[in-house]
């Protein structure tokens, strides 16, 4: 309501008509939830070098996996990383009134829900908003997962990355197990070959290196761009190397290889999501949609309990369509044209009266993701000596 006026004078009024611009979110936060015998127990810490880690955690000797995944992370390009050392299985017997040991380690990553400071495993997780990806490196176990996927599922805003098994028990790659079906989750084999300072060469799960690939990637050219056809730093070897021909086993069941090429060094040679579900194929086309909607949900926070109505409609068309138009610019989305490359849709027809009624704004997006290169093609021919080069 205006302010009232009571004496003669010049007075000066704020007004706010310009475009309310929706801030990108961060894209490569990543989560590591392993078992290490040192540091704090069920308590995300951010660590954003190696150094940060080893004051928590020690260094490799204290873990498994984790100090190697996170070592690999770091080297590969990422920048922060909330780590959640669950304990070990003898941890979890002291804390427990009887003494006991769990059943499996599973119970350890899945963990419990009581209550706010007393959450553990990938319950505690939930506490971290700033997470985009999920890793638990070396745990291969379908239960632990299943957990990842579904955390990861019900937070919206999460990739997991999944380890295969370090050796194939049965048969060859064709016998390879994998995930459940999931839009939220890469599933990567094998497992690389790194240099251990107390054990000399050892082979370690890939999801920690995978995911700096992914933070380098998203740093270098942006979450559109498949995290794939990259090298992977620090690898010396792989536990097993893959041919073409294995591969093309592999790729169809959203395996994703890693593979070793002659001049060009080790790198990662897929980039498909564990979903069946042929629009979700690609891991790029799931982050980029993870951060459009979680950036999309955090920049129109003003808009609740504004009066609904065709001002306000048209208000979230121009921001949420500027948000966009910076996407497809960056090279994000496909199209020679903003109209051919998405659609912001908010007016009477989304918004009749019997949704205004029940309180409801409906703003319907459109997007067309760019969608990677995996097989380039060249057609090649012959041509007859001074023929016609457009026959």
């Amino acid at each position: 309501m205006a302010t009232s006026y009571l004496s003669p004078g010049v007075y000066v009024e704020e007004v706010d008509r310009g475009t309310k611009p929706l801030e990108m979110v961060g894209t490569s936060t990543v989560a590591f939830i392993g078992e290490c015998a040192v540091g704090p127990v069920n308590e995300p810490i951010l660590c954003t070098n190696w150094s940060q880690f080893t004051k928590h955690y020690g260094d490799f000797q204290n873990s498994e996996y984790l100090a190697h995944a996170v070592y690999g992370f770091f080297n590969n390009g990422g920048g922060r990383a909330y780590v959640l050392n669950v304990g070990t299985m003898e941890d979890a017997a002291k804390g427990d009134k009887d003494g006991k040991k769990p059943a499996s380690s599973a119970a350890l990553y899945i963990g419990s829900d009581n209550g706010p400071g007393t959450r553990t495993g990938l319950k505690a997780l939930e506490d971290v908003d700033d997470v985009n990806v999920v890793c638990a490196p070396g745990q291969t176990d379908p239960v632990i997962q299943d957990a990842v996927l579904s955390h990861c599922e019900n937070m919206r805003y999460r990739f997991a990355i999944l380890d295969s098994p370090e050796v194939i028990e049965k048969g060859g790659v064709d016998k390879l197990p994998k995930p459940r079906d999931s839009k939220y989750g890469a599933y990567y084999f094998p497992w690389v070959e790194v240099y251990d300072p107390f054990k000399g060469n050892v082979f370690m799960p890939p999801s920690g290196y995978m995911a700096g690939v992914y933070a380098r990637s998203d740093g270098e050219r942006g979450v559109h761009k498949a995290p794939a056809n990259e090298v992977v730093r620090g690898a010396i070897g792989l536990k097993y190397n893959i041919t073409r021909g294995e591969q093309d086993l592999l790729n169809p069941k959203g395996i994703n290889c890693i593979r070793e090429f002659p001049n060009r060094g080790i790198r990662v040679w897929g980039a498909r999501t564990i979903s069946s579900d042929a629009s979700w194929r690609y891991v790029n086309v799931r982050r980029l949609f993870n951060m459009v909607e979680q950036s999309i949900e955090l920049g129109t926070q003003w808009v609740v309990f504004e009066p609904n109505d065709q001002r306000l409609w048209k208000r979230v068309t121009r921001d949420i369509g500027a948000f966009l138009l910076r996407l497809w610019r960056q090279g994000a989305l496909f199209g020679k044209t903003p109209e051919e490359a998405f659609y912001v849709k908010c007016d009477e027809e989304t918004n009749p009266p019997e949704v205004i009624d029940a309180g409801q704004m409906i703003c319907e997006i459109g997007m067309c993701p760019v969608k990677p290169a995996e097989f380039v093609i060249f057609r090649i021919g012959q041509m007859p000596a001074g023929g016609d080069v457009s026959e």
